[in-house]
């Protein structure tokens, strides 16, 4: 009986332990908003591209990437942005580049996508921007390295990740293979805060106040003439006329008294 009773108590012990390990909150919900298998693609990882109301897509295993509209949802068209499926590496052109199974990327303020493309033959940084696909370091390396410097001969592991990090406007990159640290100071450019629509929708509304208050002012000239001489000519109050049109303790009015005096003085 006494080494039931043990039993009884170690097994309720266990439990408390493993359920005191999980703590579960309430109030929120997962829902499917991009279906690979419908779409033919195996997204790896999303990020949202700024200067737009986009999110970018990596399938990684596909060698490609993608964009698709906010706010996402199972309607949502999601657009090839680079890479066609070959794993292969090279730049030109968003439509005709290529990638070699790339593990991360990074988007910088003004929308452009750093890649980490890690594989053989590659082990490169590189840059999708409006203007095409080019690397911007790891150029010259044909092996795997830890060489820091001018970022073309810089050289990496076959291992790493890279993030944005817009504070310090550059590139941290997690080589895990040299099980280092390492970063790319970005253009001054690429980390200037607003985004092309936020800087589009101001200048607009700017323009609009603009020629509002011109034609305000154009308008206001126009119609002065006509305003002026109406307006100019100031009227006696109302309490003022009746005034003049009582009698005074002769039994004239003023305006009798006026009209007399007028004929005196001619």
């Amino acid at each position: 009986m006494a080494s039931l009773l043990a039993l009884l108590l170690l097994f309720n012990l266990a439990s408390l332990h493993v359920s005191a390990g999980i703590v579960l909150e309430d109030g929120y919900t997962v829902s499917t908003v991009i279906d690979g298998h419908k779409l033919n693609i195996n997204p790896h990882s999303i990020l949202p591209r700024f200067g737009s109301s986009d999110f970018v897509v990596l399938d990684s295993a596909g060698s490609a990437f993608y964009t698709v509209s906010f706010p996402i949802s199972k309607e949502s068209a999601v657009k090839p942005l680079s890479g066609d499926g070959v794993h292969e590496y090279s730049d030109g052109e968003s439509g005709s580049a290529r990638f070699n199974k790339p593990g991360s990327f990074a988007v910088d303020l003004k929308g452009n996508v750093y890649v980490a493309d890690t594989k053989k033959k590659s082990r490169v940084i590189r840059k999708i921007s409006d203007s095409g696909v080019t690397t911007i370091a790891g150029g010259y390396s044909e092996k795997p390295g830890r060489e820091d410097g001018p970022a073309q001969n810089a050289s990496f592991s076959d291992d790493f990740e890279i993030s944005f990090v817009p504070e310090i406007c550059a590139l941290l990159i997690s080589d895990h293979g040299n099980q280092l640290v390492r970063q790319i100071g970005l253009k001054a450019e690429d980390c200037a805060s607003g985004s092309k629509v936020a800087t589009g929708a101001i200048s607009i509304w700017v323009l609009g106040l603009g020629l509002s208050c011109l034609l305000g002012f154009i308008v206001g000239i126009a119609i002065r003439p006509y305003i002026i001489p109406r307006t100019a000519r100031l009227q006696p109050p109302q309490f003022q006329q009746d005034m003049e049109a009582l009698p005074n303790p002769s039994g004239e009015t003023s305006t009798d008294t006026l009209l007399r005096h007028q004929k005196r003085s001619c």
